[in-house]
């Protein structure tokens, strides 16, 4: 029971850490016409308020999807949606088809930055509580030395509290949950939080191969004539039918479903954007892919390289299933990812940092480094915004 005190502390400093930052800019603030990620989340809200729903993905004249067009699974469509609700309670004029665009006011700023903390306290913050109290072999103290470490990663907290980018608390706890609960066994429950990740946003995409091979594993070891078979077909339904649910209000059309894929993948930006930590970025100093390669082909390639990188460490993950290895496989993939994946952005980085938190007892030094490094990464972005502190 020692421990309860002095993990209370760690998350009111956490919390206390993360609405200092809140009161500094955000993401576009006072730059028309199109602002930036902060009224991105804003418009989100009027679109999903005021429109039906099979509106909310098209382009129309009440929706101009050039003009921050939803472009994230239905669970964040939902999401907002409730948080729509509760604006239009508060404030109508706040979701006020058209005119609300471009809003900004004191009132509204502590609105929007109080649902990401609502968000963190809900889902991210209890899941990394759980997640340091559940390690094993080692003292109290470290847990909560942990625990603080993670909560405290300056890179998640300056982009969702200080940037406003697209609540990745929620992603990131969600599949922090589906760790927790494949680590422990508990694999349906895993499975299902990682599917409410995966269809909140598709760039958890970074840890779906781990997840798949890490289970797959598990079914392997129980035996696909025994146990494993049974392990298995539950694992097929929980996956069905959570995406089904999530899915369900957009599968009334065929081409209802597809222009939601198409709006989750706009491979029309190109192989990169800016100038991103990737080998694209890199090479393009030298050869000039995006000029001299359809892209047809840049996707292609992007898809082998990022294939060919992740592939040892998902086949010794599926060989040789255990939590540890799990863990170290989510970091491997998320950095192939983030290196060799087609249209990566900067913010991406946090996928990778994720995994790399949950292994600061076993390596520290290099997890802490790493952490340094990827806030560093950001540097670009935290001066635009007005965030370097």
């Amino acid at each position: 029971m020692e421990k309860w005190p002095w993990t209370a502390v760690v998350v009111l400093l956490a919390l206390t850490v993360r609405w200092a930052v809140s009161l500094h800019s955000y993401s576009g603030a006072g730059k028309p016409p199109l602002f930036g990620d902060y009224e991105a989340q804003r418009h989100w809200q009027e679109v999903t308020v005021n429109l039906p729903l099979r509106q909310w993905y098209f382009n129309s004249s009440e929706n101009d999807l050039q003009y921050w067009g939803l472009d994230y699974p239905p669970l964040t469509a939902y999401h907002s949606l409730l948080c729509a609700f509760v604006a239009e309670r508060i404030n109508p004029a706040w979701v006020a088809l058209h005119t609300s665009r471009g809003h900004e006011s004191p009132a509204h700023k502590l609105f929007m930055r109080t649902t990401v903390l609502v968000a963190d306290v809900m889902i991210y913050i209890p899941a990394v509580v759980l997640y340091c109290c559940c390690l094993k072999e080692i003292s109290t103290k470290k847990k909560v030395a942990n625990a603080l470490c993670i909560l405290l990663y300056p890179g998640l907290i300056l982009i969702d509290h200080g940037h406003f980018h697209r609540y990745n608390s929620v992603s990131l706890g969600f599949a922090l949950w589906g760790v927790l609960g494949v680590s422990c066994d508990w694999d349906l429950l895993g499975s299902l939080a990682f599917c409410l990740a995966l269809n909140y946003k598709q760039m958890e995409l970074y840890h779906s191969l781990p997840f798949f091979c890490f289970l797959l594993g598990k079914c392997f070891q129980k035996g696909l004539k025994g146990k494993g078979l049974g392990l298995l077909l539950k694992l097929v339904g929980t996956v069905v039918a959570s995406f089904a649910l999530c899915w369900l209000p957009f599968f009334s059309e065929r081409e209802q479903t597809l222009q939601v894929v198409r709006r989750l993948f706009p491979v029309e930006r190109g192989l990169f954007e800016d100038k991103v930590a990737s080998v694209w970025c890199s090479v393009n100093i030298f050869v000039k892919i995006k000029d001299l390669l359809p892209r047809d082909t840049q996707i292609l390639i992007s898809f082998c390289f990022t294939l060919l990188s992740l592939l040892p460490a998902c086949i010794k993950l599926t060989l040789h299933p255990s939590p540890r290895g799990f863990r170290f496989a989510l970091i491997s993939c998320a950095l192939s990812f983030f290196l060799f994946s087609f249209q990566v952005h900067e913010k991406s980085i946090l996928l990778v940092a994720l995994p790399v938190c949950l292994v600061l007892h076993e390596v520290p030094f290099m997890s802490a480094w790493f952490l340094l490094v990827s806030t560093f990464s950001l540097l670009p972005l935290l001066l635009k915004d007005g965030l370097l502190l």
